[in-house]
């Protein structure tokens, strides 16, 4: 048997344990908001302690927590040192949204049928908790000669933009990896993302009783022209294209909206929140001030109204940085010959908190358990599912991926 061969037959003899791990981690909820992710790090140091694991825990301070609209986050760093050499990162979050309506398995149920386990972040991406320890566990049952260490960063602040998870990991000097693989899913090794710019928008008019409108200034009026304007905008970005396989243009989205006080009351603040898609390469200033500006250019045209604006995110796009080819290279080696199909590199409409590991100078691909698509997985939404052929398949590629990385002979 070759040592690919044993690390296969590693993780079947043990895929079991692997899939209870993970229904153990799916049972304890992390729903962002509201963001009370301690309980969830404790566990899971539990439960890797259970593994020989040795689990550092880096509480985030209360302030700083609350600051960001959340309750509570441990993130965790699992050091394995084999020698000399470069030290590869693996990455999950363990905060997800909340697991809305429309289920018909119980949401941290952890429940198996037709060869899917259920719950919510199944996919993403407590999954990549499970196949990022179960690879590093196989990869030590070899008891081979390897050059460097791996370190598993579990961090719970994805959801709202990854810098008290692996931004704070960074910042306080708690790691500093040579490589990184984030979670991921299984069909494509992802080497760049989009960005976003997440703003609230507050209108201000002035309310007055329904049957003396004249008397107000209507919030509502004003907040439909600001938004048909930016929905124009919106339109224009058709026009603006990527040149990363994967990555289209750039898009904007009102996602949430509030206002008004009764149905018979002139509305005097509205409240919205839009999202901005940005790809590679764009510049996250300009693109602020353009959002601003039209923005301000509507709002000027109503008399009476005022606005303010938040900036809630600023996540920057990934892009490849020079170094993560080794990577790129080993995951298709293996996952063509696991999968059987090929893995393209290629980029993803979404944004991650990976983002932070590329700011730090520190190359890295995303790829983890998971189905080809987000929308396969139902990620955010009801029913969420893993595929466990896809976790144990892709279980197989991250460990074979860190012994090409890690072996002395390679």
């Amino acid at each position: 048997m070759t040592d690919y061969d044993k690390l296969d037959a590693w993780i079947d003899t043990h895929f079991d344990d692997e899939v209870r791990f993970l229904q153990e981690l799916v049972r304890v909820p992390t729903d962002t908001p509201p963001g009370n992710n301690a309980p969830h790090a404790h566990r899971t140091a539990q439960l890797l302690r259970e593994f020989g694991f040795d689990a550092k825990q880096h509480a985030v301070p209360e302030a700083e927590v609350r600051a960001q609209g959340m309750e509570s986050i441990t993130n965790l760093i699992v050091r394995r040192e084999y020698g000399a050499g470069r030290t590869v990162a693996l990455n999950a979050h363990g905060d997800v949204v909340p697991p809305g309506e429309g289920w018909t398995h119980e949401p941290y149920g952890g429940e198996i049928e037709g060869g899917k386990l259920y719950g919510r972040a199944a996919a993403v991406s407590k999954s990549d908790f499970a196949s990022f320890t179960f690879a590093v566990r196989a990869l030590e049952s070899l008891h081979a000669k390897l050059n460097g260490a791996v370190e598993l960063h579990f961090t719970y602040d994805e959801e709202f933009g990854g810098e008290l998870g692996p931004g704070y990991l960074l910042r306080h000097g708690l790691t500093k990896p040579d490589l990184m693989i984030a979670a991921g899913f299984s069909y494509e090794v992802v080497t760049a993302h989009n960005g976003c710019l997440q703003m609230e928008v507050t209108v201000h008019g002035k309310m007055a009783h329904a049957a003396i409108p004249h008397t107000g200034v209507d919030a509502l009026q004003a907040a439909v022209k600001i938004l048909n304007a930016l929905y124009a905008e919106n339109e224009r970005y058709r026009a603006v294209t990527s040149q990363v396989t994967g990555i289209s243009h750039p898009y904007l989205n009102v996602g949430r909206i509030e206002g008004g006080t009764n149905t018979n009351v002139v509305p005097g603040k509205v409240v919205f929140k839009l999202d901005r898609r940005m790809i590679p390469e764009e510049d996250p200033v300009a693109v602020e001030a353009s959002i601003r500006n039209v923005i301000a250019k509507a709002a000027a045209q109503c008399e009476g109204v005022s606005v303010d604006i938040k900036r809630l995110l600023l996540a920057r796009s990934m892009r490849p940085l020079p170094g993560n080819q080794p990577l790129v290279d080993a995951i298709q080696k293996h996952g063509k010959a696991v999968f059987g199909v090929d893995i393209p590199a290629m980029g993803t409409p979404l944004y991650t908190d990976v983002r932070l590991y590329a700011e730090a100078g520190i190359p890295g691909v995303i790829y983890g358990a998971g189905p080809r698509t987000v929308l396969e997985s139902n990620a955010k939404r009801a029913d969420e599912h893993l595929v466990l052929e896809d976790l144990r398949r892709a279980t197989k590629v991250i460990a074979r991926t860190l012994l090409d990385l890690l072996h002395a002979s390679h």
